[in-house]
């Protein structure tokens, strides 16, 4: 049964470092693997810059900034709706930080809801160190708001709380904590919690309750950005 997982979230909170995982570890499962960059305002992290990398994998790709499959603006419509219509096992929707990102999947309502029981999961990625999302008011205020561009109801929330390149295990502390607090007051689960190896294996050590850890995902490295180049670039 075809699988598609929708990744909203702030910006800056990991959504392409996470979709890129899904898409490789399900590729390197024997999956026919797609993914959908529908993120059209932030250029700093685009599934783009990694075509060679997408390529490698055996991996499809759709994104209004991606030019090897001549894919344009023009006909995003038409390659997005193969999502549905195509024979792909697992589809990754990386979907913007922003209001147009969460609108421009709400135009694919009609064939979300045609999915059957179980085979759509949207997961709302959640970083604590980003202004947006560092206390349970704020997260769930911008999961409605996503929610209602969007037209989707999110399915579980994902820890990804890090510093970039000053990363570490009390990152996904301070996430664990927050997005606890979060889970138990809207009742929506922990889906995943996701990190470099290293750190990932460190927290899961402290023995915390596996129901606000979900399912590790331990991450590699692709998108290879600064912090001190993120922070000041804007983003």
């Amino acid at each position: 049964m075809k699988k598609i997982v929708v990744l909203i979230g702030n910006y800056g909170s990991g959504k392409t470092e996470i979709a890129l995982n899904l898409a490789v570890n399900a590729s390197a499962k024997g999956l026919n693997t797609l993914v959908i960059d529908l993120d059209k305002v932030n250029d700093y992290f685009r599934m783009s810059d990694r075509v060679e990398l997408l390529a490698e994998k055996k991996i499809n790709v759709v994104s209004p900034t991606f030019a090897g499959k001549g894919v344009t603006p023009s006909n995003m419509s038409a390659a997005v709706a193969s999502a549905f219509a195509g024979d792909w096992d697992y589809v990754v929707f990386d979907v913007g930080g922003d209001a147009a990102g969460a609108l421009s999947l709400g135009r694919y309502h009609a064939d979300f809801a045609a999915l059957r029981p179980g085979q759509l999961e949207v997961y709302d990625i959640v970083n604590v160190f980003r202004p947006m999302s560092d206390s349970p008011e704020k997260i769930l205020q911008l999961k409605e708001e996503m929610e209602g561009f969007a037209r989707q109801t999110v399915t579980g929330f994902v820890n990804n709380s890090n510093l970039l390149t000053y990363a570490s295990a009390d990152d996904l502390r301070r996430g664990y904590d927050i997005i606890r607090e979060t889970s138990e007051r809207s009742g929506i689960p922990v889906a995943h919690t996701t990190g470099r190896p290293e750190f990932l294996e460190e927290f899961l050590a402290d023995g915390r309750c596996a129901k606000y850890i979900g399912e590790p995902i331990p991450l590699q490295t692709y998108m290879h950005r600064s912090w001190e180049a993120f922070t000041t670039g804007g983003f």
